[in-house]
């Protein structure tokens, strides 16, 4: 076979659907680091290729870099034979229920393990450090109890709202995640096509496993989308990026700022234990690297608040700041004339001990209740949200809206597109729940007086 020939860090094939590429002047700058490539020269990459990437990425690559096409006769038999891992998947998904089987997200998580790759699940849920945060994110919810109202009529209830003015059938949003192809070969296709029925707003990652054309494909006419950025080193790259997305219509950009540099996820590089540090970054040799690696490199450690009006000068979509972490930040992006926030900490990825997002909001709401109650500034938080009285709870501090990010991706991970569908449902039913018995019927009564801080742990569940 010619391409298994070309099998070194110096002539280096490798095949990509059928496609074969010479990807030996791309290997030093690859995020991944260099031996990612080259263990895998001379072969078909494609299974560790389109997960973790678009194919926009083709596009980088200098048009001689394509040989050509592979002729499937001389592919080697050893390149069509299953994995153990592949074998244990197939049979996980013979004997997995129907979504509607699960009756929380938590369930969903557990059915979703066992038919996600090792190092699918690794990367979906790993965070930073010890992953304090990460499980905070989630515990300081059950410090929030409600005051309910009684005697109310609650057989009909509304759980409509709106972000940035654009109407969405309930105040939950997809917060933008990477990799959905991960999980599923429909990847973000998948949860498109989800939102859409559902009725809500996604958002879209820049690490976004399909590429904008094919996410394009999918979208209903006027299906609201925002997309979410990191600036690159190479600000040309992010101009030509923020024009894209405003010709395609996009409604809103979300620019991520918690994550200056990416955080220790040793779950992550366990389960991808052989990347190598970036020969770029001047990292090598300083231990392994994840998928999170893999997908890194490009973002810049130096953005600042001068990087808004730059923005602005590009684009006239609305700027929604992601990764705001204390109330000081809030009061900046207020300053800075953005259409909003999102207070979160990259669901406990990057700095461990970092503040879970329903503090702060509580913080804001005590401190500064003209900022959550603001019709020209929207506050949304996301992290930690596991039920629908973790999103009231949240509306009643002054959150516009809730953000859900591995739900999303483990529903997707367990059944594509019906397991996305499966965890809005379950939210949507939980929030509607619980606005009957909190005793309000639309999403704008919900109000502070609704819920109270209690400075301990819930009583153990028996």
């Amino acid at each position: 076979m010619l391409v298994a020939r070309h099998n070194k860090r110096d002539d280096c094939w490798v095949i990509i659907h059928g496609e074969v590429y010479d990807v030996t002047k791309f290997i030093p700058i690859h995020p991944g680091g260099l031996y990612a490539i080259v263990k895998l020269a001379g072969k078909d990459v494609t299974k560790a290729f389109a997960p973790i990437h678009s194919l926009d990425v083709l596009l980088d690559l200098p048009p001689e870099a394509h040989v050509g096409s592979l002729d499937l006769t001389t592919a080697p038999a050893e390149a069509l034979q299953d994995s153990e891992e592949d074998v244990r998947i197939r049979e996980a998904r013979k004997v997995i229920p129907a979504p509607e089987a699960a009756l929380n997200l938590n369930e969903i998580e557990r059915l979703a393990t066992t038919v996600l790759t090792n190092v699918a699940y690794a990367y979906y849920a790993s965070a930073g450090d010890d992953e304090y945060t990460f499980h905070e994110n989630s515990d300081a919810y059950k410090r929030y109890w409600f005051r309910p109202r009684i005697m109310n009529k609650v057989s009909r209830i509304s759980t409509a709202s709106s972000m940035l003015g654009v109407p969405t059938s309930l105040p939950v949003f997809v917060s933008p995640a990477a990799l959905a192809r991960l999980g599923h070969p429909g990847g973000e296709v998948n949860i498109v096509q989800a939102a859409a029925k559902e009725g809500i707003i996604q958002g879209i990652s820049i690490n976004a496993s399909c590429s904008l054309d094919e996410i394009a494909a999918a979208r209903r006419p006027d299906q609201p989308l925002m997309f979410q950025i990191y600036l690159d080193r190479h600000r040309a790259n992010s101009e030509r990026l923020l024009k894209r997305v405003e010709k395609d219509g996009y409604n809103a950009i979300m620019l991520t700022v918690d994550s200056a540099v990416p955080g220790k996820r040793e779950r992550d590089q366990r389960a991808k234990g052989d990347f190598q540090a970036s020969a770029i970054s001047g990292a090598e040799g300083q231990g392994v690297l994840g998928v999170a690696q893999a997908i890194s490199g490009y973002q810049d450690p130096d953005i600042s608040w001068d990087d808004i009006a730059w923005i602005r000068s590009i684009t006239s979509l609305p700027l929604i700041i992601k990764g705001i972490q204390c109330v000081e930040d809030v009061e900046k992006a207020h300053q800075h004339g953005v259409e909003g926030v999102i207070i979160s900490n990259h669901g406990g990825r990057s700095l461990d001990f970092s503040p879970a997002p329903i503090d702060i909001l509580h913080e804001l709401n005590q401190r500064r209740p003209d900022l959550t109650h603001n019709p020209k500034f929207e506050v949304y938080v996301d992290g930690g949200v596991r039920r629908g009285t973790d999103v009231i709870k949240a509306l009643c501090l002054g959150a516009k809206g809730v953000g859900l990010g591995r739900p999303i991706l483990y529903g997707n991970g367990a059944w594509g597109e019906p397991g996305v569908r499966r965890v809005i449902q379950i939210i949507r039913e939980e929030v509607e729940t619980s606005m009957r018995l909190l005793g309000v019927t639309r999403i704008e009564d919900l109000k502070p007086e609704m819920v109270k801080y209690v400075d301990r742990d819930p009583g153990r569940r028996r």
